[in-house]
């Protein structure tokens, strides 16, 4: 409301200066003004929000076209009468040659001041609805990525929990001294889920801690069938990056890479480049045992979520060859 009083404050002060310069008479241009102006914001408002909401936006042009007609005729009758009545008999005076008012040539000047009044407030109030419409678009399409990323997040741990689980429940039937080191490293793994995952950024060296422990726990249950090395290049410090985006890959490593095979060599690395973190998962595997859906779920999963949180800012190569399978993901820094 106050920026529709703001408008037609400065609306009407700048007519009073324009006409008053114009004239060489202020006095005249602001009594003139002061009668025009309430007429001016009827014929506004009544065409935003009556005639367009009614028929424009329902298609009906040729009503739309009558009612204002009917508008600007009824307008400039009350116009040019108060004019006369409450200004001045001069309701022409920049008429040359001859003009009189209340003529042709006199409706058309009115009517196509009037038309300028409402194309320029229609074009304001579009523009506004436009713009506000887009921010609710936006806000909207916001919290659908938030709820889907919440869910994605969601689908990720469940089996990793599983399978440690069981592994911790081996481990205790064998009264395994690594029992209690499963059960630190997945208190922390929880803690790093339930805490830090929510957020929208986390610094890469806790990613990396994160998935240290990953990795170390899958050690403890897959003993020598795994040869794993994780590698670091470059400055990493303040880099922070969307949690859980490399995970999925290195849990995929292990799904597939494991599968009917005496062993995995399995290569983690993080390199920074100008403006960019590098990703790099590199694992062997056995090719005669090769699932149709090597994959997963988890990297479909992952793959979503970067398209969400980076759009075309991110590049994703996965290489598929012979007994080797490659993850290179890289992302924005900043």
């Amino acid at each position: 409301m106050k920026y529709h009083l703001y408008f037609w404050i400065a609306y009407f002060l700048f007519n009073v200066v324009r006409w008053g310069s114009y004239f060489d008479d202020y006095w005249y241009s602001f009594k003139s003004n002061l009668v025009e102006f309430p007429l001016h914001i009827l014929v506004v408002y009544f065409n935003i929000y009556f005639l367009i909401p009614r028929f424009i936006l329902k298609k009906k042009y040729l009503e739309y076209a009558v009612l204002f007609v009917i508008c600007l005729g009824a307008h400039y009758v009350i116009r040019s009468g108060l004019n006369f009545w409450l200004v001045t008999e001069d309701i022409w005076p920049e008429a040359e040659g001859g003009q009189r008012p209340f003529g042709f040539n006199h409706i058309v000047a009115v009517v196509v001041g009037e038309l300028y009044v409402v194309g320029l407030t229609s074009a304001i109030k579009f523009f506004a609805d436009y713009i506000y419409e887009r921010n609710q678009n936006q806000q909207l399409r916001e919290l659908q990525y938030q709820t889907e990323l919440k869910y994605l997040k969601s689908q990720i741990q469940p089996h990793f929990y599983f399978n440690t689980l069981n592994n911790l429940y081996a481990l205790t039937l064998k009264k395994s001294s690594l029992a209690s080191d499963v059960v630190l490293k997945l208190s922390e793994i929880m803690q790093y889920i339930i805490y830090d995952a929510n957020k929208k950024k986390v610094d890469l060296i806790q990613e990396i801690n994160y998935i240290d422990n990953y990795v170390e726990l899958e050690k403890i249950r897959f003993g020598n069938l795994v040869d794993i090395n994780i590698g670091i290049s470059g400055d990493i410090d303040n880099i922070k990056v969307a949690p859980l985006i490399f995970l999925p890959f290195i849990e995929n490593a292990f799904k597939h890479g494991l599968r009917n095979t005496n062993g995995m060599t399995l290569d983690i690395d993080f390199e920074r480049l100008d403006g960019q973190l590098l990703f790099k998962c590199k694992n062997t595997f056995n090719a005669n045992a090769r699932s149709n859906n090597i994959n997963g779920i988890g990297v479909k999963n992952v793959e979503r979520r970067l398209d969400i949180l980076y759009g075309n800012k991110h590049k994703l190569d996965i290489f598929d060859k012979d007994d080797t399978y490659e993850v290179l993901l890289q992302v924005p820094i900043k």
